[in-house]
């Protein structure tokens, strides 16, 4: 199939600027390269030659067709050069002067019906475009690293972009094997201001000393099914590229509660902790691999506590024949015996809150996570409160942890870690949808590509939900009296009539 522009300009050849030229040559157009730096554009063309042999001997592309994608590589001395081309793609430094002072220089050089196209991650295009004569044709094309891999990019209308630029990238963008999904331009977009909700809770929860890093991430990836930890992720993303996508997200948004950055990466970042590419960030790495902390050991415990479940806990019926299947002596009266084990299965409270209200002993009160299907998950998540007894700690762990499934003990907080954490994805996916940045179906696309969850955040609220998601929100927003917690309208609209995330209003 011929592609919808068969020239494309490249400015700037570091790593997005390459991968688009790859995609963009193996679909049919001839791409010319151009840097500022010469040297880095012949290593542009050098790379894309490696990674072309590299596919042949693997069997990905023949010889033939290899040959042909390098033969539409060519290299652009100066700007110029690129007047005739259908498309102009700008993958430079991710700053809005520059950016606009390169788009006002290709105004006066491009054709008048080329479309001009900005990689920017998290920059608007409306400002972009805005001291341009014809904004119309400026449009975002945002891809994700490494351009080849990640399969989806952003197609972001400025304020004046013409609609049939939009739709006509989006078929580029198909031709170039990519999902386009379709944004307005709003902070961050899709991707990046829907990832907000994972690495933002994760820090506060570390700050707030819930759990140390290694803990977290241990927990989001066995007990929700990520791929990847938040600390793990930003570790391999680098902190000098993460870090200030918060900021920006943030103070775009005027101080919006919800995005609001940690201390945390802050500090991490000025001292030169970014991750894998520094040796250390959350972890210290060796060899390629992370030094992760080994988990505690299950304690041993010679005599069991009898069990006493409250009466409100989540999931009661579960949790009562989980317990029978441990093998604890449960208790079935009213209120708990001196001895017993009291546990506690709460929604967004924490562990203190509920053991105050439903007048039961702190000290041997442990809450337990139940927001995810025990059925499903790897791993069980206990919480204490400052008051509760080693002992009873001990017999908790050693409990649950009797049929080999790992356990984890946190501290008491509003929330578990996977209810806090899915709570936010939630929350802000619906404002997402609140706002109208996209559709529903490109919301749950773009995330689930681009960022790689294990469902899209509204299929993960419909999973756990939006009850029981509107439920950790409010009760949270109650323990901190934060408007981080403040639920979106779209959810509580949603969750006050059962509907499902994933139902679009008429």
């Amino acid at each position: 199939m011929k592609p919808i522009y068969s020239t494309v300009g490249i400015i700037g050849t570091g790593a997005m600027g390459r991968g688009i030229a790859q995609i963009a040559a193996q679909a049919g157009s001839t791409v010319h390269l151009y840097d500022t730096n010469t040297q880095a554009a012949q290593a542009a063309r050098d790379h894309l030659q490696s990674q072309w042999a590299r596919m042949v001997e693997k069997q990905r592309m023949s010889a033939e067709d290899a040959a042909a994608c390098l033969g539409r590589i060519a290299l652009a001395s100066t700007l110029q050069q690129l007047a005739e081309c259908d498309l102009i793609v700008e993958a430079i430094v991710e700053r809005l002067d520059v950016k606009t002072g390169l788009l006002k220089e290709l105004e006066t050089i491009a054709r008048p019906d080329a479309v001009l196209a900005s990689n920017t991650s998290s920059l608007s295009i409306t400002s972009i475009a805005a001291g341009l004569k014809h904004p119309e044709r400026v449009v975002g094309f945002h891809f994700f690293n490494p351009v080849p891999l990640m399969k989806v990019v952003e197609v972001i209308a400025g304020l004046r972009t013409q609609a049939t630029v939009v739709q006509t990238l989006s078929t580029y963008a198909r031709q170039m094997g990519h999902t386009p999904v379709v944004a307005q331009d709003t902070p961050g977009f899709i991707v990046n201001h829907a990832g907000r909700g994972y690495g933002t809770e994760a820090l506060r929860i570390a700050s707030e000393g819930v759990a140390d890093f290694a803990t977290i991430d241990r927990i989001l990836r066995d007990q929700a099914g990520f791929k990847l930890g938040p600390f793990e992720l930003m570790d391999l993303t680098g902190l000098d590229v993460s870090h200030p996508v918060m900021e920006s997200i943030y103070h775009q948004y005027f101080e919006e509660a919800r995005y609001r950055p940690s201390v945390i990466t802050t500090q991490r970042l000025a001292g030169g902790l970014l991750g894998r590419k520094t040796g250390e960030g959350f972890y210290k790495y060796a060899d390629g691999g992370a030094q992760v902390p080994a988990e505690p050991a299950v304690p041993v415990v010679e005599e069991m506590p009898p069990v006493w479940l409250s009466p409100r806990a989540a999931r009661r019926a579960e949790l009562l024949l989980l317990l029978k299947n441990l093998g604890a002596k449960i208790e079935t009266g009213q209120s708990p015996s001196p001895n017993a084990l009291t546990l506690v299965a709460p929604l967004g409270f924490d562990i203190t809150t509920v053991a105050v209200v439903e007048r039961l002993d702190p000290a041997r009160t442990v809450g337990i996570d139940m927001l995810v299907d025990d059925a499903t998950t790897k791993r069980r998540v206990l919480a204490t409160n400052p008051a509760t007894r080693t002992d009873m700690r001990d017999a908790a762990h050693a409990l649950f942890a009797r049929d080999g499934k790992a356990v984890s003990v946190i501290r008491d907080s509003g929330g578990f870690v996977t209810q806090r954490v899915v709570a936010h994805i939630v929350n802000i996916a619906s404002d997402i949808c609140q706002q109208g940045v996209c559709s529903p179906a490109d919301l749950e696309i773009a995330v689930t590509l681009g960022l790689g969850y294990p469902q899209g955040p509204l299929a993960m609220g419909n999973l756990y939900g939006p009850t029981n998601v509107l439920e950790v929100l409010f009760n949270m927003q109650t323990v901190y009296g934060d408007q981080r917690y403040r639920p979106s309208p779209w959810l509580r609209r949603r969750g006050a009539i059962g509907l499902s995330l994933l139902h679009e209003e008429e």
